[in-house]
């Protein structure tokens, strides 16, 4: 998964535990460095980072599409947590408690696992992304995750990160895995799928995945 700009989320989705409420796809290279409680909100035109520091808010970076976003919603599917799913011993019940968890179907993240690391753990990319369901180490250090080789940690850190952008995305499955695969900042830069023969034939690969666990 390569990752270029912020990810999003809707204010009011808990994704994290503490006082950390922040989602990220490569924060450096929006220049998110201050400290301090930083949210990202989204509308159909923009996507903006805040600083908070109690009740004071600072806009660290926005960006703007000149078109709204069309949005076709995949369905309840890619929502429903308690679907069953074949996958490898090992790793099913890592599957099922993290789609729980975070209100993903299982068998979109057995899909996605399956294109991005063929379900190997110690996978590691050419870009770096590392694990089952391949996170950047700046990703995963956003989302919270201490071991990136670890699986649990590793599958639960790339579930909390999908549901983010099935919400930013309204449920449309090509943008939200256009955004896994891109980056959210690509998605709507481009008003849609990003023209990038690897993502279009990642959106293809993974939708078919997905299509035969819905039929199996």
């Amino acid at each position: 998964m390569k990752t270029t700009l912020v990810a999003v989320t809707l204010v009011s989705l808990p994704l994290f535990a503490g006082d950390l409420s922040f989602s990220a796809a490569d924060v450096p290279r929006a220049h998110i460095r201050k400290p301090g409680r930083v949210v990202i909100t989204n509308d159909s035109r923009s996507i903006t980072a805040y600083r908070f520091f109690g009740e004071i808010r600072e806009a660290l970076v926005t960006l703007r599409s000149s078109r709204a976003l069309a949005y076709r919603p995949f369905g309840n599917a890619v929502f429903d947590s308690n679907a069953s799913v074949a996958a490898p011993e090992a790793y099913a019940p890592v599957f099922r408690d993290a789609a729980q968890t975070h209100g993903v179907d299982p068998r979109l993240l057995v899909a996605v696992a399956g294109r991005e690391s063929a379900m190997n753990p110690n996978a590691v990319s050419p870009a770096g992304a590392c694990g089952l369901m391949q996170l950047m180490p700046a990703t995963a250090r956003f989302l919270g995750i201490s071991n990136i080789f670890d699986p649990r940690e590793n599958v639960f850190g790339a579930a909390r990160y999908l549901r983010t952008l099935l919400d930013t995305f309204h449920g449309d499955l090509d943008l939200t895995l256009a955004a896994y695969n891109a980056g959210p900042g690509a998605v709507q830069r481009y008003n849609g799928v990003p023209p990038f023969p690897e993502t279009q034939a990642y959106v293809q690969n993974v939708r078919a995945r997905y299509a035969r666990l819905l039929h199996t």
